[in-house]
C-alpha cells in the first residue's frame, strides 16, 4: 500500500477551492461512526446489528457502522476477527456485549462505551453538532488486478483544537454467511438458509491501527490523499468479493474522539 499526500494551506478559502475537487467546503454537522463491538456467540449481539441499521437508515449517507469482532464471545470465530480489535476495543472501557461506541465520544461515566440502548440517543447528539472539518471519499476496485484506489479529499471549515488529527480508513465487507447465536430470534431478516448474513465486518485499517496523521488542522486547510491496495482473493477461509467491500473514512483528534466520517462511494471497473 502506499499513500500520496497533496497538502495545501490556504490563508483564503478561494485558493482551496481551486484545489478541490468532490469534498465540501461548507460548514456541515458531524457525521456518525458507530463501532459496534460483537462475536458470533454473543445472544444479544444481533439485535445490536439490528439497531445500528435502523439508525443508519434513518439518516441516510451520516451514519457509518463499523462491526468489530472482538473478545470473548469471538474467540469461536477466529477468521472474523482483525489485529486492530483488541486495542480499539481496550481503549473503550467495555465490560459486555454488544458494546458500541458513537465517535468515540465520552457522553458520560469517563468511558465511550455504551450499552445498544443509548447507541440511537447518542448518534443523534452527534448529528446535531458542528464539525470543523469534512471528509469525502471515492473508491474505484479494477476487477482484473484486483486494485483498490481510494481518493480522500478533506476541507477545514474551522480550527481543530488539536495541532494534528488522524486520518483512518476502514475496509469493510458485506454479506459474510457464517453462524450467530440468536440471529433468528433478534434479527431474522439476517438469515440465509440457516446461516447468519454478516455486515459491515471490519476487514482491514488502511491506514494502520489508528490512522495516519494530518500535520495542519486550521481553518481552509485542504487535504488530498490517495490508498492503493491489492484486495486478496481471500484471508483464512473467508473470500474477499469485490461487490460486497465497503469503505469508511473518517477524522479522529487522537485515538478517541472522532469528529466526523463518510462511506466511500465505490465503483467496480470491468
Amino acid at each position: 500500500m502506499k499513500a500520496k499526500l497533496l497538502l495545501i494551506f490556504c490563508i483564503l478559502a478561494g485558493s482551496a477551492l481551486q484545489a478541490q475537487t468532490f469534498v465540501s467546503t461548507e460548514p456541515s454537522k458531524k457525521n456518525a461512526v458507530i463501532e459496534e463491538y460483537t462475536g458470533v456467540n454473543c445472544g444479544f449481539c444481533p439485535d445490536g446489528h439490528r439497531i445500528t441499521n435502523e439508525i443508519a437508515a434513518a439518516n441516510p449517507g451520516r451514519v457509518s457502522v463499523i462491526n468489530i469482532h472482538q473478545g470473548y464471545y469471538a474467540v469461536e470465530s477466529p477468521y472474523y476477527k482483525t489485529p486492530y480489535g483488541d486495542a480499539l476495543a481496550g481503549q473503550t472501557g467495555l465490560t459486555g456485549f454488544p458494546a458500541g461506541t458513537v465517535n468515540r465520544h465520552v457522553f458520560s461515566g469517563g468511558k465511550t462505551s455504551l450499552g445498544r440502548g443509548s447507541w440511537s440517543g447518542s448518534a443523534n447528539t452527534i448529528l446535531k453538532q458542528d464539525s470543523y472539518v469534512n471528509i469525502a471519499a471515492k473508491a474505484v476496485i479494477d476487477s482484473e488486478t484486483r486494485k483498490l484506489t481510494i481518493d480522500v479529499e478533506i476541507y477545514y471549515t474551522g480550527d481543530s483544537p488539536k495541532a494534528t488529527n488522524k486520518l483512518n480508513v476502514a475496509l469493510l465487507q458485506n454479506n459474510i454467511l457464517g453462524p450467530q447465536s440468536n440471529g433468528a430470534a433478534y434479527n431474522p431478516s439476517y438469515m440465509v438458509n440457516g446461516l447468519y448474513k454478516h455486515m459491515h465486518m471490519l476487514r482491514r485499517l488502511l491506514t494502520g491501527q489508528w490512522g495516519e496523521t494530518i500535520e495542519t488542522t486550521s481553518e481552509g486547510t485542504f487535504v488530498e490523499k490517495t490508498f492503493e491496495y491489492t484486495v486478496p482473493e481471500k484471508s483464512f477461509n473467508i473470500p474477499y468479493k469485490l461487490e460486497d467491500l465497503e469503505i469508511v473514512v473518517f477524522i479522529a483528534e487522537d485515538t478517541q474522539e472522532i469528529i466526523t466520517g463518510a462511506k466511500a462511494s465505490l465503483e467496480i471497473q470491468k
